[in-house]
């Protein structure tokens, strides 16, 4: 039997949470930025935070505070009580960028320390606890971020389960995100109001619509529901030039655009990655007009969810 690792790495991709129509319930990974985190056995039962770089520094040490150390603390507490890891954290998601970073910290986090446990555990089983540590920033247990970080791909994340959506066949994301912070709490309060049914329903509609298109690989089912009339009407506001941005989107062939998790990250699906590529250079540019700062990411849909990373950075397939 080979003895267990003193130390491990995992990335966690960042990722497109809510997709307009499936609030707290629907997201999926994009390719290219995400969180690192090294977990390294220590004697001391329990979880240490012993740095954190990258993109945010000024985050929680304690590790009941921070994202990555509740997550752990919560995997420790149901699977190794006498183990203690000590974590580095590397940051490449910027905060309230609306792609998922405080997720994607939470998920590095348990896959890390999930190799260190004398019997791993599959992905699916980590969701618990990296939707506990995801919850000390948003304020709520929604795994339309860690879900899919954890699995890869489109998830449909209830509080109990992660259920793998279909991603049809070219199906592409452009993701805009300004140089601009929204606070996820901040943008769940304005939420805070009432629903007429009618609305309701329409959205419900549209999330069966754009569901029903990718287990039928139904790209005009998509198109005809990808559109958010529940959350993104009283979201807009926080996010200035948001409809510049959409527009381009919509005039340049995206099946739907709308805001990537709490904001002011904007992202549009695209049938292929060349009209993806076109449309996003229009998208960062509807931004830029307005006089904000913007980085531009084109990713499939269908992209690869959290992973180890050995000693010479190569990446492992996830159990």
């Amino acid at each position: 039997m080979n003895a267990r690792p003193a130390q491990a790495t995992a990335f966690a991709p960042a990722s497109v949470g809510n997709v307009g129509v499936g609030y707290d319930l629907l997201g999926h990974v994009i390719e290219g930025p995400g969180d690192r985190v090294t977990a390294r056995r220590i004697e001391q039962p329990g979880v240490r935070i012993a740095a954190i770089s990258g993109t945010v520094t000024d985050l929680p040490l304690a590790a009941e505070d921070n994202t990555a150390g509740r997550a752990v603390i919560s995997l420790l507490e149901a699977h190794d009580r006498k183990l203690g890891v000590e974590l580095h954290i590397e940051k490449g998601i910027p905060l309230g960028s609306g792609l998922g970073g405080s997720a994607a910290s939470a998920t590095a986090a348990v896959v890390a320390v999930n190799a260190l446990l004398k019997r791993p555990l599959p992905h699916k089983a980590l969701y618990p606890h990296a939707l506990a540590g995801e919850s000390v920033a948003s304020g709520s247990l929604h795994g339309d971020n860690v879900g899919p970080q954890l699995l890869g791909g489109l998830v449909l994340a209830t509080p109990d389960r992660l259920v793998p959506i279909p991603v049809p066949a070219g199906l592409h994301a452009a993701v805009i995100h300004p140089h601009l912070r929204i606070n996820t709490r901040d943008a769940r309060r304005v939420l805070d109001r009432h629903y007429d049914i009618d609305t309701i329903v329409a959205q419900q509609t549209h999330l069966s619509l754009v569901l029903a298109g990718c287990f039928r690989d139904d790209l005009g089912l998509i198109r005809a529901g990808l559109s958010d009339v529940l959350v993104e009407p009283h979201r807009m506001a926080l996010i200035p030039g948001f409809e510049a941005v959409q527009q381009a989107a919509l005039k340049h062939g995206a099946m739907g655009a709308s805001i990537s998790g709490a904001g002011p990250s904007v992202f549009a699906w695209f049938d292929a990655r060349p009209r993806a590529e076109a449309a996003a250079g229009h998208m960062k540019q509807a931004f830029i007009a307005q006089g904000i700062e913007a980085d531009a990411l084109v990713s499939p849909v269908d992209a690869p969810g959290a992973r180890l990373i050995d000693d010479e950075n190569s990446e492992q397939q996830a159990p």
